[in-house]
């Protein structure tokens, strides 16, 4: 039997309100309540996101006492599941991603619509998953990409200028500028006990795989969670904003299946899969998740439920950005990416 939609209302005073609308752009937090899982919650709440913000429909970050949730529009995406989908084809692959339900919100007593919980990458998310960590940092623009270019040296930008620190404190980022640093200029011979010593390889080359077989474009250089862990002191890496992915790009345009190479991109990984015990490590990896995960079988049922479970709440959504032809035509859509990569990836495996 299909499940409701979770329904949450969220209550802001007049001036409060007044201040979170009279700069979109700002990210300082307003104080208000939310009703949630039958308990009304004290929340602080803001606008979350970069173009999305000037949307009629806009995503939001909001703070109870003990948790991080971010509230996604999924304005762009015309299926409203690319995110969900992507987040649990991590899970599945053995990548920690954060957990979402989708639900009916609204504000001030007015409907805005289906929206995406998603589940806030903080200290609370690696204690659930029993991953103590020294440092969290979003890579939240282009230039989280790990390279240190010409371009960086002689504007006197930051290494780090890609990242924001989340959780840690200045020593951690001295020691992620430090590994930048010499992930670009370390010999060869060094650079491979450099990356086993320093990198969680097989959680990178799993996120890789991750990455290039829901095409997700814009993944490589940002919208990823790059972590410290206490013990080993080695990094890892979990996806973030994966609404640009299936056969869509973030803007919800349709684009090639194959856009993304099956070797990724950005400087780490290229340093990575020069060396041939990681090239097979990543093949036997992308050879298993195209036998096992990556397959109609296991995905299809994911979307259909999920597209059920939310069709009838989308069609009373009021600021819906497609045609309800194209949300209902989704599955397919989603299906025919999935045919047509794993056919692709099947014959790149060659190469690497």
């Amino acid at each position: 039997m299909k499940m409701a939609l979770p329904v949450y209302h969220i209550t802001v005073s007049a001036n409060e309100y007044q201040q979170l609308t009279s700069n979109i752009w700002s990210d300082t937090f307003v104080k208000g309540t939310m009703q949630m899982d039958g308990k009304q919650l004290p929340i602080r709440i803001r606008y979350r996101g970069g173009h999305t913000r000037s949307y009629i429909k806009k995503s939001f970050e909001i703070r109870t006492s003990s948790r991080t949730y971010h509230f996604n529009a999924e304005y762009d995406d015309p299926s409203l599941l690319r995110n969900a989908l992507s987040f649990q084809f991590f899970e599945s692959i053995r990548v920690p991603a954060p957990s979402t339900r989708h639900c009916v919100l609204y504000f001030n007593g007015q409907l805005l619509g289906v929206y995406l919980r998603i589940e806030g990458i903080k200290t609370f998310f690696f204690r659930q998953r029993r991953i103590p960590v020294c440092s969290i940092f979003y890579a939240v623009n282009d230039h989280a990409d790990f390279a240190v270019d010409a371009d960086s040296s002689e504007s006197g930008r930051d290494l780090l200028y890609g990242y924001t620190l989340i959780h840690g404190k200045d020593v951690d980022r001295t020691k992620l500028r430090n590994f930048i640093q010499q992930l670009n200029t370390k010999s060869r011979q060094e650079l491979f006990r450099f990356l086993q010593s320093r990198i969680d390889t097989n959680n990178y080359l799993r996120w890789l795989s991750g990455a290039v077989l829901t095409g997700n474009f814009d993944g490589f250089h940002q919208n990823y969670t790059w972590y410290e862990k206490n013990k080993s002191r080695k990094y890892g890496i979990l996806p973030w904003d994966y609404e640009g992915t299936w056969g869509r790009n973030c803007y919800g345009t349709r684009v090639d299946p194959n856009l993304v190479r099956i070797q990724g991109y950005n400087k780490l990984t290229g340093r990575l899969l020069a060396f041939r015990s990681f090239r097979q490590q990543y093949k036997k990896l992308m050879q298993q998740h195209l036998m096992f995960a990556f397959t109609e079988k296991k995905i299809m049922p994911k979307v259909y439920s999920l597209h059920n479970e939310i069709r009838k709440e989308v069609e009373k959504d009021p600021y819906i950005k497609w045609d309800m032809n194209i949300f209902y035509g989704e599955p397919e859509r989603i299906r025919t990416y999935v045919v047509e990569r794993r056919e692709h990836l099947r014959k790149e495996l060659h190469r690497l």
